[in-house]
């Protein structure tokens, strides 16, 4: 079986879409060939979003900011998740296309404002999230995969989950 094609998407995809695809490459890149970009990219991947990678042991060489354009005309994806905080007024990225959507939006660490520890903070806990919800993608039964609504249902429920310990 070829590996699924997973795009996370954010508008700058400098902090929650770069942890999801380095968080999900380290721990099943063997199902899964993953990308991230977003609709209007920084340019650089926010250095707290390193520092937490790093924290939690995962690889962070090669992440960079980059437009969906790059995507354009590469390969097509499996599965877009986007990954912005409507919840915040942010504007998600409309992407169409022959693959499975879903929203698992969260808040942007890289908007907190304070000083370093806060941030650092915050990106520990976007992050935690993060983890959450790609423990519940890999947890899903194989059956769920080869039934496109069921997968689509279970996909959009993952959006929803929190770690069961904040500061996990």
């Amino acid at each position: 079986m070829n590996p699924l094609r997973v795009l996370f998407l954010c508008t700058g995809n400098s902090a929650r879409s770069v942890l999801a695809e380095a968080t999900l490459r380290a721990w099943a890149g063997h199902r899964f060939e993953v990308f991230s970009a977003g609709s209007q990219p920084t340019g650089q991947v926010n250095p707290f979003a390193i520092a937490q990678l790093q924290v939690d042991g995962i690889a962070t060489a090669g992440l960079h900011s980059k437009s969906w354009d790059v995507f354009a005309h590469a390969a097509p994806m499996d599965l877009v998740i986007t990954v912005c905080d409507a919840a915040a007024a942010e504007t998600c990225p409309v992407v169409f296309g022959d693959f499975l959507r879903t929203h698992w939006g969260l808040p942007d660490p890289a908007a907190v404002e304070g000083s370093d520890a806060d941030k650092a903070q915050a990106f520990a806990q976007a992050h935690a999230i993060v983890k959450a919800r790609l423990l519940a993608l890999l947890a899903l039964p194989a059956a769920t995969w080869n039934d496109r609504g069921e997968l689509k249902r279970a996909l959009d429920r993952i959006g929803f989950v929190q770690p069961a310990d904040p500061h996990a």
